[in-house]
């Protein structure tokens, strides 16, 4: 299959194709990024999403992280060490930029997000301060698997040579995709009672069982390495399988709890970048 080169936006988190990714960027790096595709037509607004094996989604002196005073870190590869492939899981997906919004370029204005990000006391210190200091609201989809192969971090951000991943059913899919719903419908109501709150209305669950898989591996309560072995399974069958095993034993371990804290499956937060 032919490579590709994408420019690359590594998170603390697993985008899978299908689903929406709200971004609130703000450092140098991904401001470059954001400039550079709202420079090319509307239907090649690419970029790929990796999940972070071992590194920051921010950068180290970034706001919230201990040493406020440190001068901010530099660089396409900050917080990835010297060879970032390594820092990441190399099964990402790639989304579609449907919406760049540029936003006020007020000093720390750019820092804040739905996730509690604080500006820094010192404008200078600030990632997202200084002559360009504008951060951009994103909206993207998520479309298609890729294995990443190298990563260039010559230029302002990082370059991902990658292939594009076929989605093949496999064996049995259509059978495993019933078993799924009914697992994830338990899974959700037994989720709810340990939440002490009640389902408002089912939404209709996807019968296509690629679409399924998707969604279920999005929706469930789990852990990134347990979503990234979801999104990097060999076909959709293998997928349903996992989902069928976790949904299974997350359920079991649910009713054991007396309760947990509060989570809402449909609402996706915005990352802070």
């Amino acid at each position: 299959m032919t490579s590709v080169r994408l420019p690359l936006f590594p998170l603390n988190s697993v985008l899978f194709p299908g689903l929406v990714l709200p971004l609130n960027v703000f450092e140098a790096r991904y401001r470059a990024m954001m400039r550079d595709l709202l420079a090319l037509p509307e239907d090649e607004r690419r970029f790929g999403v990796v999940a972070i094996r071992d590194g920051r989604e921010v950068a180290p002196s970034a706001p919230g992280l201990p040493d406020s005073t440190a001068l901010p870190a530099d660089g396409p590869g900050a917080g990835f060490g010297p060879d970032p492939i390594s820092a990441f899981h190399t099964v990402g997906c790639v989304a579609d930029a449907a919406t760049i919004r540029e936003k006020s370029g007020a000093p720390g204005s750019a820092l804040a997000s739905d996730e509690g990000a604080e500006a820094t006391a010192d404008p200078a210190l600030s990632p997202g301060s200084g002559p360009d200091a504008s951060g951009y609201e994103v909206l993207a989809t998520g479309t298609t698997r890729f294995r990443l192969l190298s990563v260039d971090a010559s230029g302002p951000y990082l370059m991902g040579e990658v292939e594009e991943l076929a989605e093949t059913e496999g064996e049995g899919a259509g059978a495993l995709a019933s078993g799924v719903v009914r697992a994830f419908r338990t899974y959700q109501k037994r989720l709810a009672w340990a939440n002490e709150r009640t389902l408002a209305g089912s939404q209709d669950l996807p019968g296509e069982p690629s679409v399924l898989s998707y969604l279920v591996a999005a929706a469930a309560v789990l852990d990134i390495p347990a979503k990234q072995r979801l999104l990097e399974a060999p076909d959709v069958a293998a997928r349903l399988t996992q989902e069928l095993k976790l949904l299974r034993q997350e359920t079991a371990v649910i009713g054991k709890l007396p309760s947990l804290p509060a989570v809402d499956l449909t609402r996706h937060p915005t990352s802070p970048n």
